[in-house]
């Protein structure tokens, strides 16, 4: 049976890589690739009953991903129908390449540790939409724009849900983990910012500005830029005061939001409220990323469930020994494979009793599971997010970006060990 599901996992994740030349769209594959894995495991079982409530579990989990993306993705689509979106254009927008490359990298970076880097890029994703003509630069800043809210999202404790579950798990504290990542995490966007602006030869080509809307005053649109940026930003505090899921901020905040567009316009026209509401919103969203987004973690929640990666993190374990090894190792898997098993695997193997809270090996553990998955486009939920909705190809990535996001992640992953090696001695 494990070998069976490995090879359906393999050959799915083959497919996907090659969706540009098989003409087969991504979501599609890994919808199949999800229901042919927990198939085999559902036919080859002696407990039915126990894999259908392992399933339900493991769509729960994901559910709240998918709500969120979902939540995220329609504030984003009806802030950009509001044309609110120009005015921050209107600011990165600059004839020097460097300026903006930087400034469009350190906004990212801040940015995803205070909502987190899910929601970051699709922010992003969209003002770069808004601003770049040429594909060939625009996919050089959304590779950047990936790396850049990975790194942003690994040192701070919402940034990133596994820098989340470490603090939930009570394997760091909040301040601690600020404190000993940012400057790995600083690195790990730095270099490869320096490698991308020196790739982007020439003037820049931006898109003309449009007014979408002429019905639309100022005041307008900068208040819908104004109030949906506060309800992403209120996510993370409702989680904060509530502990309830972020997806539940996230559609308290839609709800609100919702509300809010619903009042403004009563008073327009029909054609005109129809452009500008969340329900017009909800179908410009691209679904289909959506539905890739669950299959692709339902398949990987099927290696999960016949315990290959705990397998896989005890090996590990058993044949680096040095932790270094190990958190940099996971670090690169979380490029493949979901970083949130793997770092769930980890924290049910070491107990705080061997590595107690803030301890070197959690923190290590939090920047390299959080910004490994930027070696391949596969292997973040940003990295996800941006291959959905701008159909950027796996090798392009493979070949133009993942050099460049390994030279960061290393050179991070290289200043934390010698900076505590500093401190130690």
């Amino acid at each position: 049976m494990t070998i069976l599901i490995i090879s359906i996992f393999v050959i799915g994740y083959l497919l996907i890589t090659l969706e540009q030349s098989l003409k087969v769209n991504k979501a599609a594959t890994a919808l199949i690739t999800a229901v042919l894995c927990w198939t085999v495991i559902a036919i080859t079982s002696n407990d039915i009953n126990h894999v259908i409530s392992s399933l339900s579990k493991h769509l729960s989990s994901i559910s709240e991903i998918v709500f969120f993306l979902l939540g995220a993705m329609t504030i984003v689509e009806l802030i950009d129908a509001h044309d609110g979106f120009q005015s921050i254009t209107d600011k990165i927008k600059t004839a020097n390449t460097t300026k903006l490359v930087w400034t469009l990298s350190i906004i990212t970076f801040f940015l995803s540790s205070v909502l987190d880097n899910l929601t970051t890029t699709i922010v992003m994703v969209s003002i770069l939409n808004k601003l770049i003509q040429d594909k060939k630069t625009k996919w050089l800043l959304l590779g950047l724009v990936i790396i850049s809210a990975n790194a942003g999202g690994a040192w701070s404790p919402i940034g990133d849900v596994t820098t989340t579950m470490l603090w939930i798990g009570g394997q760091i504290t909040p301040l601690n983990i600020i404190k000993e990542t940012f400057i790995a995490s600083l690195v790990c966007m730095i270099i490869p910012t320096l490698i991308i602006n020196h790739q982007i030869k020439g003037n820049i080509e931006f898109m003309a500005k449009e007014d979408q809307y002429l019905n639309l005053s100022l005041i307008e649109r900068n208040f819908i830029l104004f109030i949906g940026i506060a309800a992403l930003l209120f996510v993370p505090l409702f989680k904060t005061i509530t502990h309830l899921p972020p997806y539940m901020g996230m559609l308290l905040s839609l709800g609100v939001i919702w509300v809010v567009t619903e009042f403004i316009h009563k008073g327009k026209q029909v054609d005109a409220r129809k452009n500008l509401s969340v329900n017009d919103a909800l179908r410009k969203i691209d679904t289909a990323s959506i539905l890739f987004f669950l299959g692709i973690l339902m398949s990987i929640a099927s290696l999960e469930y016949i315990d290959v990666l705990p397998q896989l993190a005890k090996a590990l374990d058993k044949t680096a020994g040095n932790i270094n090894v190990v958190a940099i190792s996971i670090g690169f898997l979380s490029s493949v494979f979901d970083n949130v098993p793997l770092v769930a695997a980890l924290q049910s193997m070491y107990g705080l009793d061997k590595y107690p809270t803030d301890h070197y090996f959690w923190e290590l553990l939090a920047y390299c599971a959080g910004t490994g998955g930027s070696c391949l486009i596969i292997g973040s939920a940003a990295g996800v997010a941006v291959m959905g909705i701008e159909k950027i190809d796996f090798f392009w990535y493979l070949k133009k970006i993942s050099w460049i996001a390994v030279i960061g992640f290393l050179s991070g992953a290289a200043i934390f060990i010698i900076e505590n090696e500093i401190i130690l001695k």
